[in-house]
């Protein structure tokens, strides 16, 4: 998973070109065709794959933290000729209307979250959100530390209006006992008539597998199984894990 394949907010439409990450759609629409709708995409972004789902005809909506990406995903669904509810919410302050059975994301983006005290906010909004027996799909990724020869690379592509665009890592900084890992980035956009420099960091957090089952046994999530990124059950060791989660009914009497 490289930063940029999340790239958010302001940046959103300028560097669209330098996107290389679109997650396969297929796995998410036979999780929701098995645990049931209507559906919810956390961190649905500019529309990948929640836009190919609707399209299928399935009842999913998306949530994101950024205004800038759903108004982008607004304007391809209209495009698409595609009917797409989406929420400006973050994943950790969930307050929606409606209940789901089934809950997901399409990508690690749940290692966006910087501790684990806001992954169980997350978790636990997550079960709020489910009816009883409903499900949850989370993938999560364990980020190696950036080759030292990749730190400071320019990535290049050309804007549609032919402005050149470019993306580095300008530096990084791993904390194995936070579990976290920060890089922080720089893009630039480069026309005929003005140019633009914004640097930001990029914070990932990951977890180990006993610890993210505590968090979402705290929730009231029950881990269902663990899976890698080819459908089999997941090494301990894996970098890249998909949890199938059941919200468990409350105890009687609460």
């Amino acid at each position: 998973m490289e930063p940029a394949d999340f790239y958010t907010g302001i940046v959103a439409d300028a560097y669209a070109p330098l996107k290389s990450f679109s997650p396969d759609p297929d796995p998410y629409a036979a999780f929701v065709r098995e645990a049931g709708a209507p559906a919810l995409e956390l961190g649905c972004g500019d529309g990948d794959p929640l836009l190919a789902l609707r399209r299928l005809g399935l009842d999913v909506e998306g949530v994101d933290s950024s205004a800038d990406m759903l108004e982008r995903c607004r304007r391809r669904a209209e495009q698409a000729g595609v009917a797409v509810t989406v929420h400006h919410q973050r994943m950790e302050a969930l307050s929606l209307p409606r209940r789901y059975r089934a809950v997901f994301l399409a990508g690690p983006t749940f290692n966006l979250l910087p501790d684990d005290s806001t992954a169980e906010d997350a978790l636990r909004g997550i079960r709020r959100h489910l009816v009883d027996g409903g499900s949850a799909l989370i993938p999560l990724h364990v980020p190696s530390p950036s080759p030292t020869d990749q730190i400071g690379r320019v990535r290049t592509a050309t804007a549609d209006d032919g402005a050149e665009l470019r993306f580095s890592v300008v530096s990084e900084e791993r904390d194995e006992n936070l579990r976290t890992q920060t890089a922080l980035l720089r893009y630039e956009r480069h026309g005929n008539d003005d140019s633009s420099v914004l640097e930001r960091p990029w914070l990932l957090h990951w977890y180990t597998r006993s610890g993210f089952e505590k968090l979402a046994a705290a929730a009231g999530l029950t881990t269902v199984s663990v899976t890698d990124e080819n459908g089999d059950a997941a090494k301990d060791d894996a970098s890249s894990t998909v949890f199938r989660l059941r919200a468990e009914p409350p105890p009687p009497g609460h």
